[in-house]
């Protein structure tokens, strides 16, 4: 049975080797240019809380050298999903076609035809997804060093959500191709809404996971570090942390350099405080583990569900 279902996945394994190998042709001489120049422009240096100037200039010429390549590789977090559903489209196509009529009468019980079919599936999946994980941590490094972990653009390529989508989009799949019983639809169906609920966790409800950290302070004085955090908002305000306009600007930016020198002509302007909301870099793993809880239960349950239809309500 395991060597059956191994030859029913194979074409979808082989697919997703032949893409993890492109990805490490197109990736790791980049990777290695973008790590040569970190190292040769001393930019480990500049990744502490206070950069001088000399560092805002080599931070600046640094990413935009390298923006368009990193924003390109954004778009690779997404790779995950493809993983997931292309890795359920075995189950879809055998029930679409109606071969599991055929397994099921080679005294191959039910149950035992679908713990082959979703283990092999899971299995390829993660390993895929470790491959993928190990590749682009590793192609990121130079960039989490100068600005986190918890950097949006860095997120969703680091720790252990990418398993949780895998498992949430492999899920979402299997239980529209268990129903629909047409491969193709719906496993461009699933990526749909796998995309679609990325979206919603990405730009609303990742933030709202664990309460963030909410504090006011002094422009007189020294403020919290906000170096490889999360910074939500963050705005002038009174002693409160309640917002206060500071319109026309006449100031500049000095308001997020507390103790700089304008400190007098914001104090002028009724913005003698700041007031942020953001998630600390200790943070990353709370919000890790909480999102991976979230995509990856909710994958599992689907899967559960698309075992039971197909276990009872198959023919």
């Amino acid at each position: 049975m395991t060597w059956l279902a191994w030859r029913l996945q194979r074409t979808e394994t082989l697919i997703m080797a032949a893409v993890l190998a492109l990805l490490l042709v197109l990736l790791i001489p980049t990777g290695i240019q973008i790590a040569n120049a970190y190292h040769q422009d001393g930019l480990a240096v500049c990744a502490g809380s206070t950069p001088s100037q000399a560092c805002g200039n080599l931070l600046g010429n640094f990413m935009s050298r390298f923006e368009s390549i990193r924003n390109t590789t954004v778009w690779l977090t997404l790779l995950p999903g493809l993983i997931g559903v292309s890795l359920a489209a075995p189950l879809a196509l055998e029930l679409e076609h109606g071969t599991h009529r055929l397994a099921w009468t080679q005294s191959i019980t039910r149950r035992r035809w679908l713990a082959g079919k979703i283990g092999m599936a899971v299995g390829v999946a993660l390993l895929a997804t470790l491959a993928l994980t190990l590749l682009l941590t590793w192609w990121r490094t130079p960039f989490v060093h100068l600005n986190g972990r918890i950097d949006p653009a860095e997120y969703d390529a680091e720790g252990i959500v990418p398993f949780g989508y895998t498992l949430f989009s492999l899920g979402l799949a299997m239980a529209i191709g268990v129903l629909w019983r047409r491969a193709v639809p719906a496993i461009v169906v699933a990526f749909l809404g796998y995309f679609a609920f990325r979206l919603f966790v990405d730009i609303w409800l990742r933030q709202r996971l664990i309460n963030p950290v909410s504090t006011t302070w002094s422009n007189a004085t020294r403020g919290p570090d906000l170096n490889h955090s999360w910074v939500l908002s963050q705005s002038p305000s009174d002693r409160l942390g309640n917002a206060v306009a500071v319109t026309p600007q006449p100031c500049g930016s000095a308001i997020l350099k507390p103790g700089g020198p304008h400190v007098r002509c914001f104090s002028t302007h009724g913005a003698s405080y700041s007031h942020a909301v953001y998630h600390p870099a200790s943070h990353f793993w709370s919000l890790q583990s909480v999102e991976t809880a979230i995509f990856a239960g909710a994958g599992l349950l689907m899967m559960a569900f698309a075992a039971w239809w197909t276990h009872e309500r198959t023919a």
